[in-house]
């Protein structure tokens, strides 16, 4: 895929889970919630987590207002982690936050060969350093509420 192709998927992307944000909502029965806010930007979002007896994300949603690249990173990051253990998700965070930061190694990435791929569009947020943070806010939210935290920054 050249550049350019990369691009502009990276833009229809964002801009499709902006518009049409999956998993949207409050979870009243949450079992761990954690507010994330990315002061840079003015990004605010609060994840809720649903989890079972295994430690197994049953659901997961998401609220909040933040930049279109945050709202679309919130919504690509509960399509993935739903079904996903919390040592899974701790390790979907790291990989994610590398993909973003240009500091993965394809590699490392196998592991979670479906749920990189989806996400691999984000990865043209590392041409704008500045945007790293919005893009990562929803996942430094759901790692604090899967570690028992209430809040996250991006700073």
């Amino acid at each position: 895929m050249s550049v350019d192709d990369l691009r502009e998927l990276y833009q229809e992307v964002i801009l499709d889970h902006n518009k049409n944000p999956r998993n949207y909502g409050e979870l009243s029965d949450a079992s761990y919630t954690a507010d994330g806010n990315n002061p840079l930007c003015g990004d605010r979002l609060t994840v809720y987590l649903k989890l079972d007896d295994n430690e197994l994300v049953n659901e997961v949603a998401f609220t909040g207002k933040g930049c279109a690249i945050s709202i679309a990173s919130a919504s690509m990051m509960t399509t993935v982690v739903k079904g996903k253990t919390v040592k899974q998700v701790n390790d979907l965070f790291d990989k994610f936050h590398k993909l973003c930061t240009g500091e993965s190694d394809e590699a490392e990435l196998d592991e979670f060969e479906d749920e990189i791929a989806k996400l691999r569009v984000m990865s043209g947020v590392r041409q704008f350093p500045m945007r790293v943070k919005c893009a990562t806010l929803s996942w430094h939210a759901v790692e604090a509420a899967i570690n028992k935290k209430d809040t996250a920054t991006t700073e």
